[in-house]
């Protein structure tokens, strides 16, 4: 696991934006896995930069996202569908039929999921997946639990993810209960992972993932396991954290 300081959001964002774009270059063809949220938005706008000045070509990317609402539709404008294209897809000349999020308007959960398990494994696999972290140590909607769930699967989400989105909604009645997820696995067959983490309230719980027990109760934890993960912190995050980092 190799962490980077990062001085600041925007400087976390700029090397973090630095790791993908290097991956869209050496291999133009990449499948990226791409997450939402607040922190990744800034990576995303220094891509639409790069992009723009004519350093990214995003032609043959393939991207697969972490989740989705469940009952949320792309004409939502709190669907992560939406969200992708807002803030990344609708700037850069990706293909928009190569970019897949979970179907939240299919309401049974067992067909949404296997579809999405088939996509990613259609698309031959992650060779970036790029991820936020939660105050509670979740990674995409992987919540909490007593165990580490597999693939795409429907989860109930805690009350603190709830809390923490309801900012992004007019009340929080109208935060969705449910979502459609990678699992843990997909994430860990990803061939390298880019965490992003921002803020001084992400240092307790990143202490917890970096150099704490690897348990489903902190899910991020299992990233000790993988043998590509760079985590970009800036310096807030990073100051309960006692081993070297660039």
């Amino acid at each position: 696991m190799q962490i980077v300081k990062a001085k600041d959001y925007d400087d976390m964002s700029r090397k973090a934006a630095n790791i993908i774009s290097a991956q869209v270059i050496m291999k133009p063809d990449c499948v990226l896995g791409l997450a939402t949220g607040s922190t990744p938005i800034g990576t995303y706008k220094q891509l639409i930069d790069w992009y723009t000045k004519g350093d990214l070509n995003f032609e043959r990317v393939t991207s697969v996202n972490l989740d989705e609402y469940k009952g949320l539709g792309a004409d939502s404008d709190q669907s992560y569908r939406y969200f992708m294209n807002t803030n990344l897809f609708n700037s850069i000349n990706i293909r928009k039929e190569r970019t897949f999020v979970p179907d939240g308007l299919e309401p049974d959960s067992d067909k949404a999921c296997s579809m999405y398990n088939q996509i990613i494994s259609d698309v031959g696999g992650i060779d970036l997946q790029l991820l936020g972290l939660g105050h509670n140590g979740h990674i995409g909607f992987n919540e909490p639990s007593d165990n580490f769930e597999k693939q795409t699967h429907c989860v109930d989400l805690t009350a603190s993810t709830i809390e923490a989105n309801t900012r992004f909604f007019e009340k929080a009645e109208d935060v969705p209960r449910q979502a459609y997820t990678m699992g843990i696995k997909t994430i860990m067959q990803a061939r390298k992972v880019l965490v992003v983490v921002s803020g001084a309230d992400k240092a307790e719980i990143l202490k917890k993932v970096v150099e704490g027990p690897i348990t489903p109760q902190v899910p991020a934890s299992i990233l000790q396991l993988h043998n590509d993960v760079t985590i970009v912190a800036d310096a807030v995050a990073l100051e309960k954290i006692e081993n070297a980092y660039q």
